[in-house]
């Protein structure tokens, strides 16, 4: 497999990130989304001969990279795995709660975005796929083409943010009655048609390709499994830096810190004797959410949308 696909990736918030994790030279760290490896070369330069890095994709194109990095690094080792699975792997190598940080950076990375044939963008026409691990699961084209018109609407709706999810997913049930939709560009342009109210500066069919790339991928679900593995992974004052790209990674991500931040005895029914540990927080939430820079925003339009949360695990 190609290493290089020619598409460039810019990693958001690296310098910050990084920072964030306060890495120690012989610490073990998770970097649970590697990508193109942007954050990870930075923490093994942070690392010393004793350090450990593990990373975790579900993308192969994105393993093949991690491979050589690990082919050149031994102290990093690249898990062909959602890091929603990263607490069997962590079990597995002996790790569970001594891990010193994790850091998941959300979303799809530019080369998905960029490459027509991943099937992630609209911009350019490609195969509808949207599946970071193109080997696993059901593709976008799959479900469009079997899905009832109500479960699409659901998907629009739940995670595209779609306000006109019932009438275009109808347009969309109501076409491949003829024929099937196969690429992106066919799929935007009847969604397009479908929407009445196209906002300035947006394509018309953004939140739904948005819905069905989160659907495709169970994103909202494998990060509440990967919050919760990547907590238990973490030792005391291990820190957990997470960067989301929309409102509802952000939300999912501000509540499960939140919750944790004010202990566990809201969990509890009323009037049940607790003892005081139950009110005692599990986490520090480490400032407030942060942003890219004007620089940053400059170099790379994309980190507009990043928000990152940062919290060190307390008991």
């Amino acid at each position: 497999m190609t290493i290089d696909s020619g598409f460039n990736h810019i990693t958001v918030l690296l310098d910050e990130a990084v920072e964030a994790l306060a890495i120690r030279a012989d610490g073990c760290y998770l970097d649970g989304t590697f990508g193109r490896g942007g954050h990870s070369r930075l923490i093994l330069k942070h690392l010393g001969p004793d350090g450990r890095l593990l990373g975790f994709d579900k993308d192969p194109q994105a393993i093949a990279t991690g491979q050589a990095l690990a082919a050149e690094d031994g102290r990093f080792v690249i898990v062909q795995r959602s890091f929603a699975e990263m607490g069997s792997e962590i079990q597995l190598q002996g790790l569970a709660g001594k891990v010193n940080g994790v850091l998941l950076d959300l979303g799809v990375s530019s080369p998905q975005l960029d490459d027509p044939e991943r099937g992630f963008s609209f911009m350019n026409d490609g195969p509808l796929d949207m599946r970071m691990d193109p080997t696993r699961g059901v593709s976008a084209a799959e479900f469009i083409a079997t899905a009832p018109a109500e479960e699409i609407a659901r998907v629009f709706k739940e995670y595209g943010e779609e306000r006109f999810a019932r009438r275009m997913a109808n347009a969309v049930v109501a076409r491949r009655e003829t024929k099937p939709f196969e690429r992106t560009g066919d799929l935007a342009e009847v969604l397009k048609v479908a929407n009445p109210a196209w906002e300035k500066g947006k394509n018309p069919a953004t939140r739904a390709f948005q819905g069905l790339r989160i659907h495709v991928n169970s994103e909202l679900a494998d990060l509440e499994a990967g919050l919760e593995a990547a907590l238990a992974s973490l030792e005391i004052g291990g820190r957990l830096v997470v960067i989301s790209f929309h409102s509802l990674e952000d939300r999912i991500v501000k509540l499960f810190m939140r919750k944790l931040a004010k202990g566990e005895a809201d969990k509890l029914p009323r009037n049940l004797p607790v003892r005081h540990q139950a009110f005692e927080p599990i986490i520090k939430v480490h400032g407030k959410a942060q942003f890219a820079s004007e620089a940053e925003l400059k170099a790379n339009p994309r980190s507009r949308s990043a928000v990152m949360r940062v919290a060190e695990k307390l008991r």
